[in-house]
């Protein structure tokens, strides 16, 4: 998806799954709630009870804008929070405004659109996203004190859900930067990086340990067993429960 979302809980409520960057949350979403999606991110979204929803949609061409309208400074990139339920007045006050203007379009009705979506921009942009600006500086690798700090992080976190914010902040760098020197350091994404660290820890785990596959996956991260067993046969073309079985053989 290349816009930002914004969802608007409307009526009835559900447990809401949500998956982004490899990590499931899990809330209860009801009237009143929203959730917040950064563009070009995959995720999995899993309920079970029936909700009315809206959907607003905000391009980036618009978030760029406004963001360097109101820092005064070339942006190179801006991510919304990784938020699947919380509750802000002027959030879903702005978004049902949209909503209504889209279900009757009034007398100029686009220009109305744009300035609440302008409204509804700069409030996400002082409580709930990331602006990272350009910096023509050469990307070179990260240093081996930084790359070092990032293992440890890694290493102490990777049972956790590690986004590429604290990836980034644990460095001392944003996260536009930090992709870039990463990139040139590993030659691959953060994330699959950390991908990498946990298939590393569960294949080490598995040829040494006593633990059931399913505490494996929970130690290194991965949602669940299912989860495990996917990633390692994609990534390495081999299940665990092989892995063990051949290991110990």
């Amino acid at each position: 998806m290349d816009h930002y979302m914004v969802v608007r809980y409307r009526s009835g409520q559900t447990p809401m799954d949500r998956r982004v960057e490899g990590r499931w949350t899990r809330k209860r979403c009801t009237p009143g709630d929203f959730s917040l999606l950064t563009r070009s991110e995959q995720s999995h979204w899993h309920w079970t009870e029936c909700i009315n929803v809206s959907h607003t949609y905000l391009s980036d061409a618009l978030m760029t804008r406004v963001a360097t309208d109101i820092t005064d400074r070339p942006v190179s990139e801006v991510r919304l929070h990784d938020i699947l339920q919380a509750q802000d007045s002027v959030v879903t006050g702005i978004v049902d405004a949209i909503t209504t203007e889209a279900e009757h379009r009034g007398l100029g009705g686009s220009l109305y659109a744009e300035s609440l979506a302008i409204q509804l921009a700069v409030h996400l942009f002082r409580k709930y996203a990331l602006i990272n600006f350009r910096n023509d500086v050469p990307v070179g690798p990260l240093s081996s004190s930084r790359m070092r700090r990032l293992d440890e992080y890694l290493d102490t976190h990777l049972h956790e859900g590690v986004t590429i914010e604290q990836m980034a902040e644990t460095v001392g760098l944003g996260v536009w930067t930090f992709s870039r020197h990463f990139r040139a350091t590993k030659g691959l994404s953060p994330y699959d990086y950390v991908t990498r660290c946990r298939l590393e820890r569960a294949v080490r785990l598995l040829s040494t340990g006593t633990q059931a596959i399913k505490e494996v996956a929970a130690m290194c991260g991965f949602a669940d067993q299912a989860h495990l067993t996917r990633t390692m046969r994609g990534r390495m073309g081999i299940t665990p429960a092989r892995l063990r079985k051949e290991g110990r053989g």
